[in-house]
């Protein structure tokens, strides 16, 4: 196993403890969480690289600014389709976002998965859909909001993978809640939901473990190709099964164990016909 299929594990674990951590904020507004998520990371971001000594505005800094434009960007839609769609069909068509990944990274770096791997990206989609659904009765426009998302996402990936040769991966961290806190603040604060002192610990252990799912998946994206590591962000949604299981008590039905054994195969699959970086 590379060491950047190592670190994408480990970052799908971490948005894993993320999101358990926001479905416990019910009574929190979602651009809330965007906001103390950013604050959070740009912290503790920010006191890793004064404590590196590395310079923190870095040196590609358009495509820094675009990284954090895009994925701001990406996260406030997706936490959009949250609220105004089914949550099973909101994270379906986010996990959409692998695949324009590799779509993207044909034009904007020139790198092109195998095309038997196609077949295990679709594959591994296709267990998602078994295990979370999808409600036909949206309306067209939220799903518009929805894939524009997932292409956010996607373009956010790649930008991601482009700062390699530039900039250190927490810098590349750095500028995410560098575009997200001033944006997505102003809104906040004219918008306010008081947490209760629970909610805060919550909202603090939010910040901390999305900080460090976007350390690993940044240095997962620049050591790999993005068609090597893209697939790996559908174990997201087998770890989310689990946990709803022994945690939240959720049931898991037939359907969604045959999905959780597509998406394993198609994850392992894509691993083993990976392209060379």
């Amino acid at each position: 196993m590379t060491k950047g299929i190592q670190y994408i594990l480990l970052a799908t674990l971490f948005f894993t403890f993320m999101s358990i951590g926001v479905k416990y904020l019910q009574t929190i507004p979602s651009y809330e969480i965007v906001f103390f998520r950013a604050l959070v990371s740009l912290i503790v971001c920010y006191v890793m690289v004064k404590h590196q000594r590395i310079h923190p505005w870095g040196n590609d800094k358009i495509n820094l600014l675009l990284r954090g434009t895009f994925g701001t960007a990406g996260l406030l839609m997706y936490f959009y389709t949250i609220q105004q769609m089914p949550l099973a069909s909101a994270v379906t068509i986010q996990y959409l976002s692998p695949i324009f990944t590799i779509i993207i990274a044909g034009f904007m770096l020139k790198e092109y998965p195998r095309p038997i791997q196609w077949f295990f990206f679709l594959l591994s989609f296709s267990g998602v859909i078994m295990i979370k659904g999808f409600d036909p009765r949206i309306l067209p426009f939220d799903v518009v909001i929805g894939v524009s998302a997932a292409i956010c996402s996607g373009f956010a990936y790649n930008f991601i993978r482009k700062l390699k040769e530039s900039d250190h991966p927490l810098v590349v961290v750095l500028y995410f809640p560098l575009v997200t806190v001033p944006i997505v603040g102003t809104y906040t604060m004219m918008h306010w939901v008081q947490p209760q002192p629970i909610e805060w610990l919550i909202l603090l252990t939010v910040g901390i473990a999305t900080t460090f799912a976007q350390i690993f998946m940044t240095k997962a994206y620049q050591l790999e190709r993005a068609a090597n590591v893209s697939n790996f962000n559908y174990l997201g949604s087998v770890y989310a099964l689990v946990v709803g299981y022994f945690i939240f008590g959720e049931s898991i039905g037939l359907l969604g164990m045959v999905g959780m054994v597509v998406i394993f195969g198609g994850v392992l699959l894509s691993a083993k016909f990976k392209t060379k970086v």
